[in-house]
């Protein structure tokens, strides 16, 4: 498993998943509602991946997942190094960054895990696993005073709302009510009208994206096997694989490296044709 989470170098495909992925991904394995990567900061989310793709390694009941302050989200991250140390996975968890709820430290330390997670058993997650149990087990003594109280509370609102209609003409509905009732329901319409349409366009623009996120990884896996090929030993020290790797690894994405390949390029050619012209 260390030499697994070993091979996840900064240029594999993992760091290329984009966070409507990652967010997908983490809301339908854990049946939760994220909205945004920052919402993952606490570290609890990273805990539960853990304890689903090894059962039984992480205590969940130290997990807080009602973490707010640092302290809390801090704990929750010791958990997560307890069982990286169990599982002798050699990850550094830069914790100071991760709970001022960064968006780019939190999206990569997750595209680190989605892609870890996915490398055990082929990512196929066991099917006797509920999340919202784990969950619920590891906070049930913690949470249990505040539902009594709740449901106490909630009795005493039926009794409430029973005693007021059993009263004599509750059930009569005056002109102006029915009125109102009328419009509420004509907004009702309107509003399902609107949740529709919206809905249709969130579909639409999610399609998008994820048309265009196969097709980014598409070029990148082209680019990747290029990388390779100019590091064949019999190649990499050929000029013209010098000069895709000055291309490839060009750090500055508003200018082309293109000229200074082909610089390159000209002057190897030069070179060699001052040769040829000594040798003769």
């Amino acid at each position: 498993m260390a030499m697994i989470a070993g091979n996840i170098g900064m240029m594999d495909a993992a760091y290329f998943v984009g966070r409507n992925e990652i967010l997908t991904w983490i809301n339908a394995t854990l049946q939760l509602s994220l909205s945004r990567i920052e919402e993952a900061a606490s570290g609890a989310v990273q805990c539960q991946m853990m304890d689903m793709t090894h059962p039984g390694v992480v205590p969940m009941h130290k997990v807080n997942f009602d973490a707010k302050t640092e302290y809390d989200m801090i704990q929750n991250y010791k958990v997560l190094q307890e069982v990286f140390n169990k599982l002798k996975i050699e990850k550094h968890l830069e914790v100071n960054r991760l709970v001022k709820g960064r968006p780019l430290d939190n999206l990569e330390f997750l595209q680190w895990l989605k892609r870890y997670c996915d490398s055990i058993n082929g990512g196929i997650m066991n099917e006797n696993y509920n999340p919202v149990e784990r969950r619920c087990r590891g906070g049930k003594e913690r949470n249990s005073k505040g539902s009594h109280k709740a449901t106490k509370s909630l009795h005493v609102n039926n009794v409430t709302n029973f005693g007021a209609s059993d009263g004599a003409g509750s059930n009569k509905i005056s002109g102006p009510k029915q009125g109102k009732i009328g419009g509420a329901m004509s907004d009702g319409v309107h509003s399902a009208s609107n949740i529709q349409a919206l809905t249709d366009k969130i579909t639409g623009l999610t399609l998008s994206v994820e048309h265009l996120e196969k097709e980014r990884d598409f070029y990148f896996a082209k680019l990747r096997d290029i990388e390779i090929l100019c590091q064949n030993p019999e190649l990499e020290n050929l000029p013209a694989a010098a000069a895709i790797k000055k291309i490839l690894y060009a750090a500055d994405a508003k200018e082309s490296a293109l000229s200074e390949a082909q610089e390159l390029l000209g002057s190897v050619n030069d070179a060699d044709k001052t040769e040829v012209e000594a040798d003769t």
